[in-house]
């Protein structure tokens, strides 16, 4: 089913159905709305931080120790 018979046949439903529960079935959207926005969001940050050169440096970083300096090797 497309997007909009999905809608004309919803719509239909609440029609029929008593205040109390198209206030509820409202509510329940509104809220499915609200977790739709916050992922969008968090995948937006997301993408700005991976394609941030912020961190870069921390790739790059270079080794401080080698094995030659351990004094104790744990197997």
């Amino acid at each position: 089913m497309t997007k909009e018979i999905l809608i004309h046949k919803t719509f239909d439903y609440l029609n029929r159905l008593p205040q109390d529960k198209v206030v509820e079935v409202a509510e329940f959207v509104e809220f499915l709305y609200q977790k739709h926005e916050e992922y969008i969001l968090k995948k937006g940050i997301q993408k700005m931080v991976t394609d941030s050169k912020s961190f870069e440096f921390l790739k790059e970083e270079e080794e401080l120790y080698t094995l030659d300096d351990l004094k104790v090797r744990f197997k």
